[in-house]
């Protein structure tokens, strides 16, 4: 009875991978697959959000891919499809989202994460360097002073 269910699940696994295979979509119109092959290499995969729908396998993106693949056989342009699928699932099913209000963040947040952690190296290295100065004799302090080229090393 055990090996029984352990087959049964074995053969649900194996059938469920098979499924997981992504349809290819052929065109007639040479133009319309460049068309469908730009937007799925610039739409994000909203389940994996780090891939494109071109890359990704999961199954909202086999879906997302058909939607797509319908709409540009249907004769839709390149930009009717993208305003139907922000209108449908947001600014965040562009790989690559416009500089708005709402996305600045995205866009700003590298930057302000770099000077912040710019800013905090900088204060460590001070005050390491105040702690070493505290802890040296006049003489350690003079010639680490000759060394970095300081006047004199001060003490807090």
């Amino acid at each position: 009875m055990r090996i029984a269910r352990l087959a049964a699940a074995l053969l649900v696994l194996l059938a469920a991978a098979a499924r997981a295979e992504d349809t290819p979509y052929t065109f007639d119109d040479p133009a319309r697959q460049q068309t469908y092959e730009q937007l799925i290499n610039e739409l994000r995969c909203l389940v994996c959000q780090n891939q494109t729908l071109a890359d990704s396998h999961a199954d909202l993106a086999q879906d997302l891919r058909r939607e797509v693949y319908g709409m540009v056989t249907a004769g839709k342009s390149r930009e009717e499809v993208i305003d139907y699928l922000v209108k449908r699932y947001g600014d965040f099913v562009l790989y690559r989202p416009p500089m708005k209000d709402t996305t600045w963040l995205l866009w700003a947040g590298p930057v302000l994460l770099l000077v912040l952690a710019g800013g905090a190296w900088f204060a460590m290295s001070r005050s390491k360097q105040r702690a070493l100065a505290s802890t040296l004799t006049p003489e350690e302090q003079a010639r680490l002073a000759a060394l970095t080229g300081a006047d004199e090393v001060k003490r807090t």
